[in-house]
């Protein structure tokens, strides 16, 4: 109830006691005329201090009032703040959703351009042979409906159909290979699906996907991954994870025209335990900037096509689907590790 009220005449008035005692009072000092002066004066004075300090009350109240209607008006504010905070807040997650899931697909699109790069070699042989073989078939024909086929020509035919025939089939068995594992890395990439996978395996089909990159700057991988280790995870999380390691490494570490090696050693500290340590041996990463690569967005090369993400993915991907950690140790000069633990079985988190 504010102030008002008690000066609207028709409402309740906050200090009606208040006033019946200061009636009560101005009646006593009129009854009192002709009493002694000390005690008129003490009266007096008693009056006017109760007076003050009910105008004191009043004057308060309406502070108060004053108070509340601008604290009122501050909770309306900070509520209208706090919904256009959250509106921004979910607008900003949405772009950053989209921009991972573009840096998915840029790595996905440098995965099937460098496959692509990989099957034409064993393709172009295998369709080169093939046209040799047609020729030396159209070659034997002719002699054949001529009526002059000679021993030395059906055993030259059979030499090179035997040679092409090898060709052409070790060829097609590469370029089939190449097509089943980028097959699979791909639906795994795209999917989430949790499937069983061998991990020594997995890893080489994916750092095979990433070879004609490799090649391209002269990096050298090498793999220290014991056979037969059965995984039970998010294979497309793993070769994420790799994918963006080397792709990291490829156009951070190095400067132009410098080739280095790449190293995947894994360990089983316990027997559902994984530990896994990817290393190269660039120029690694500057102090200053250690505590922020796994922030959304932090690159050093930005406008350089650099989008600041591949390891902030890595970061949400470890300790997301994969269910672990990840630490980084780098120096100046020194080249940069990274250190992943995560279990071999994961857990079911329904």
């Amino acid at each position: 109830m504010n102030s008002g009220d008690s000066e609207s005449g028709g409402g309740f008035n906050l200090f009606d006691a208040e006033e019946r005692v200061l009636a009560a009072a101005a009646r006593l000092q009129r009854r009192l005329t002709n009493a002694d002066p000390d005690t008129r004066q003490g009266v007096e004075a008693l009056t006017e201090a109760y007076s003050r300090s009910v105008r004191e009350q009043r004057r308060l109240v309406k502070v108060s009032d004053r108070l509340q209607n601008q604290l009122a008006n501050l909770n309306q504010e900070l509520a209208k703040r706090r919904a256009e905070a959250e509106e921004a807040l979910a607008q900003l997650k949405e772009t950053q959703e989209t921009l991972v899931q573009a840096e998915k697909l840029a790595s996905l699109g440098a995965l099937v351009g460098g496959v692509a790069h990989e099957i034409n070699t064993p393709v172009g042989i295998a369709l080169s042979c093939a046209s040799h073989l047609a020729d030396s078939t159209k070659r034997l024909t002719a002699l054949f409906e001529a009526d002059d086929v000679g021993v030395d020509d059906f055993q030259a035919y059979l030499a090179t159909a035997t040679d092409t025939a090898r060709l052409i089939q070790a060829n097609c068995e590469r370029a089939a290979a190449l097509i089943g594992s980028f097959k699979q890395v791909a639906v795994d990439r795209t999917s989430s699906e949790r499937r069983n996978f061998e991990l020594a395996g997995y890893i080489a089909e994916t750092l095979s996907s990433l070879s004609p990159k490799l090649r391209q700057n002269g990096h050298k991988v090498v793999i220290d991954c014991p056979a037969g280790i059965e995984m039970d995870g998010y294979p497309g999380a793993l070769s994420q994870v790799l994918t963006n390691l080397v792709l990291n490494s490829a156009t951070h570490g190095y400067d132009p025209g410098q080739s280095g090696t790449l190293r995947i050693a894994v360990e089983q500290p316990a027997p559902d335990q994984i530990r896994l340590v990817y290393s190269d041996d660039g120029k690694g990463i500057p102090e200053e900037y250690r505590n922020r690569v796994f922030d959304p967005f932090f690159t050093t090369r930005r406008g350089q096509g650099g989008t600041g993400l591949g390891l902030h993915i890595l970061y949400n991907l470890v300790t997301g689907p994969m269910q672990g950690t990840v630490a980084m140790e780098s120096e100046s000069g020194g080249g940069t590790r990274f250190v992943l633990t995560f279990p071999r079985l994961i857990a079911d988190r329904s």
